[in-house]
């Protein structure tokens, strides 16, 4: 085990200065709103997609960072083509692996906001303000989408029953009701991805959130759609396959995050960036992720359950407040510093 986490930092290292020597001052300097999309092998679409995002989310300029994840067709070329900042990792780990290494980049980056969507075009980047929107507003810290708030295409009544299954183990084991455990499109505070351990390669949804619960941020389901994909072949497997393999990352984060949760500590602790050390030049990052572009004191108070879009009824979206948490710095980047959560920099 600690040789495949060498490994894997070894290679985060070497991507991420790759990537800021290759795009220079686009990467360092990023706007408040960083798009991370995971892409393998999706030549003929992720260009598609790319184009299809907004230039700005919730009034705030956003930019799309594609982290290729081994890719042996020309899905990082496309991206870099269509206007995405790309990190090209030679070396094919799974999603989880390429979303960690794009939250790092974002974090060292200077982005404020995290938004999360898939390659292969089946969220809607119509909706990405509303799963926004309670993150920026303040009213929470992480927000995701959901298909049983929202919809769905797929008739497989498989997945459909392995959707509700997860969502009600993570429910339970959580003590917070969640209605979708895997969705991909996702937003957060920057800071909070270098707060929680991160280190699936795969199946990594359930591991963010459950994560993230048990942290004690603030966490938020919104209304959303994901339709059924149109080019190429899903990454997932086989049904059972899926399903096994997801249930052991789900029982295995929850019982890592059982044993690391001390007693209640007064304040929360937040990373700064995440990362103690820049991938560029070995010097320590500003803090520019931890700048909060919004008035709202962050992490400051238990949410209402958000709007979808500013003006859905109440009972169109599911909010969880939790108390805080003994949080210590993850996504294998264990020694980043912290700072007190009243200490953000607001604009």
């Amino acid at each position: 085990m600690t040789d495949t986490r060498h490994a894997d930092e070894a290679i985060d290292a070497a991507a991420a200065k790759a990537f800021f020597t290759e795009n220079g001052d686009r990467a360092e300097k990023l706007p408040p709103v960083a798009v991370v999309i995971a892409a393998y092998n999706e030549e003929g679409v992720v260009g598609s997609v790319v184009d299809a995002l907004p230039a700005t989310l919730c009034g705030l300029a956003a930019v799309a960072i594609v982290v290729s994840d081994g890719s042996k067709d020309g899905t990082a070329a496309e991206a870099t083509a269509h206007g995405a900042l790309v990190c090209d990792v030679p070396v094919n780990r799974g999603q989880g692996a390429a979303l960690r290494l794009g939250y790092r980049l974002a974090r060292e980056g200077g982005a404020a906001y995290i938004v999360t969507t898939d390659a292969d075009g089946q969220y809607n980047p119509a909706e990405m303000d509303r799963v926004l929107a309670p993150v920026v507003a303040g009213d929470a810290d992480f927000v995701t989408g959901s298909r049983k708030l929202g919809s769905q295409e797929t008739k497989d009544p498989v997945r459909r029953l392995g959707t509700w299954v997860f969502a009600m183990t993570i429910s339970m084991l959580t003590g917070q009701r969640i209605t979708d455990s895997s969705f991909g499109l996702r937003a957060m505070r920057a800071e909070v991805t270098g707060a929680i351990r991160l280190g699936q390669p795969q199946y990594q949804s359930s591991e963010l959130l459950i994560a993230v619960l048990t942290h004690g941020f603030r966490v938020t389901e919104v209304p959303a759609t994901i339709h059924k994909r149109k080019v190429g072949e899903s990454k997932k497997g086989h049904n059972a396959i899926y399903g096994l393999k997801y249930a052991g990352v789900v029982l295995g984060t929850w019982w890592r995050e059982r044993k690391r949760r001390g007693p209640a500590s007064a304040q929360r602790r937040v990373p700064a960036s995440g990362s103690p050390v820049s991938s560029r030049d070995g010097s320590r990052p500003a803090e520019r992720s931890a700048e909060v572009h919004v008035g709202a004191e962050p992490f400051a108070r238990p949410a209402e359950p958000a709007a979808a879009n500013g003006s859905a009824p109440s009972g169109s979206a599911s909010a969880v407040g939790l108390a805080p948490g003994n949080s210590e710095a993850g996504s294998l980047d264990t020694s980043s510093e912290s700072l007190e959560p009243r200490s953000l920099k607001r604009t």
